[in-house]
């Protein structure tokens, strides 16, 4: 880990931003599309997980903005995956992805001195690894099994 000056700290932020986007539409999106008996657990989670990002949108955006008035407008097109493995599989790669930003965003907070936004993204880490974990476990018949994450992508061990 490097140290981040607050302008980069200002642009990773935005980019955290734009991952919570992310997972409201596709949380929205999946939660609509997930079909069969198996899944409709999934769904029904994915539907609740909907307003946690968005609270998770909110606190990012407000961090940014004590920081600078400058929130990014990007955001990349969703795209969807034809079977319901498939989405399952990368919304827990994209939450395995933010908790990792995250934990590396606390460290660079703290750098700065910049604890009050620290704490703030601790808190969304706590409702991402549940999320990380009701997804694990949807994918999962073994409802212990563990997430191995490597650096491109989660694959669900036994």
């Amino acid at each position: 880990m490097s140290k981040v000056s607050h302008s980069e700290l200002i642009d990773l932020l935005n980019q955290d931003l734009s991952r919570e986007y992310h997972a409201i539409i596709g949380y929205v999106v999946y939660s609509q599309v997930l079909q069969g008996v198996q899944f409709m657990h999934a769904a029904g989670e994915l539907e609740k997980h909907v307003a946690l990002e968005l609270n998770h949108a909110l606190i990012i955006g407000e961090q940014i903005d004590c920081l600078t008035s400058m929130l990014a407008e990007k955001n990349e097109i969703l795209s969807t995956r034809a079977k319901a493995i498939e989405m399952l599989q990368f919304a827990l790669n994209t939450e395995t992805e933010i908790i990792r930003n995250y934990r590396e965003r606390v460290r660079q907070c703290e750098d700065l001195a910049e604890y009050s936004i620290a704490e703030q993204i601790r808190g969304i880490l706590i409702a991402k690894q549940i999320h990380q974990n009701t997804l694990a476990t949807a994918l999962s018949k073994n409802a212990t099994t563990q997430c191995e994450v490597s650096k491109n992508k989660v694959e669900i061990v036994a």
